[in-house]
């Protein structure tokens, strides 16, 4: 396949995963009606698990102490991320609550790249947030619901960095496995009373919480995997800075979610800074990329490894040019 060919389809498969990623938040929105946030949290959480589990079965007493406390904190970041999320989105417009969020990882990029001048971006998006904030004095934005999307960006920010701890520990997606295991155990007593609540009073509540996870989770993933495969990091990384808009897309189509002039210059600010960043701050080498539900470790990346020997099988492929199987798995 011809090099620019392969980029067109790789591009055209991240925008089929930010699509699907906030498809999943307005069916999660559009669900609070007949569920509570914490049962349609802990339901995309514990679905998402349930599949993942069983498609990796992981050995739980193969990892390290070590290894153990990073997949712990990635299921903690991953459930404070998605709960505060769904509690932000029940006051607030989708795309802010997106475009909100989007702070967390904008500053883990920022904070890695150590470049003075991008802090250029870094005002960008600022002015961004200070345009909603004062939406919020008068009184067109939930003020809650925008403190809890800015403490979902912070949790996506520490996930990023726990992401990538356990990409580079865990080969596959067993790391991954557990630390969803481990977000649905941390929801759970936040979830148990109206989880049982609102299936018992509607069983068919389950069909839009399986619909989530396999939209924002499982299906997202699986189409970052194959597009990373065709296009650079810094590509992709620009790419995601389009899920403000997409979100509000969604919003306005499904929901009829009014958004006002101010929202859509503050999303578009933060939108150009989080481009702006990908774009800028490149590291010499490809870094571990994390997206919606994974971290992707390039074929260049070793592994930590903690649970036993890595079988490297050579492969002489013109997409691999480390002729290192990226899937190779723990034995």
């Amino acid at each position: 396949m011809k090099p620019r060919t392969s980029m067109l389809i790789g591009v055209g498969l991240v925008l089929i995963s930010v699509c699907c990623v906030q498809l999943g938040s307005v069916v999660g929105k559009s669900t609070f009606d007949r569920a509570d946030p914490a049962s349609v949290t802990f339901g995309r959480l514990a679905i998402a698990a349930a599949v993942l589990l069983l498609v990796a079965r992981p050995n739980l007493l193969a990892f390290r102490g070590r290894t153990w406390a990073w997949m712990l904190l990635l299921g903690a970041t991953m459930a404070g991320m998605n709960f505060t999320f769904y509690l932000a989105i029940e006051r607030i417009p989708v795309g802010v609550a997106v475009t909100i969020e989007l702070i967390g990882p904008l500053t883990v990029s920022l904070v890695q790249s150590k470049r003075f001048r991008e802090l250029i971006w870094v005002l960008i998006a600022l002015l961004g947030i200070v345009l909603i904030g004062l939406q919020s004095f008068r009184g067109v934005i939930d003020p809650v619901g925008i403190l809890l999307a800015a403490f979902a960006g912070v949790c996506w920010g520490a996930y990023i960095i726990a992401s990538k701890q356990v990409g580079q520990r865990v080969a596959g997606l067993k790391g991954l496995a557990i630390a969803l295991m481990v977000s649905a155990i941390v929801v759970l007593p936040f979830a148990i009373v109206p989880f049982v609540r609102d299936v018992s009073a509607d069983p068919t509540v389950l069909l839009p919480m399986g619909l989530i996870a396999l939209l924002s989770s499982l299906l997202a993933y699986g189409v970052e995997l194959v597009a990373l495969r065709r296009i650079p990091t810094r590509v992709f990384g620009v790419m995601m800075a389009l899920e403000p808009a997409v979100a509000a897309a969604f919003a306005v189509l499904l929901l009829h979610e009014a958004v006002g002039g101010l929202e859509i210059v503050a999303i578009a600010l933060v939108m150009i800074a989080s481009a702006g960043v990908a774009y800028t701050a490149a590291p010499k080498a490809d870094p571990i990329v994390t997206g919606t539900f994974g971290t992707i470790v390039p074929a260049h990346e070793s592994f930590d490894v903690t649970t036993g020997p890595i079988d490297i099988i050579e492969q002489f492929d013109d997409d691999d040019p480390q002729n290192i199987d990226p899937n190779d798995e723990l034995t």
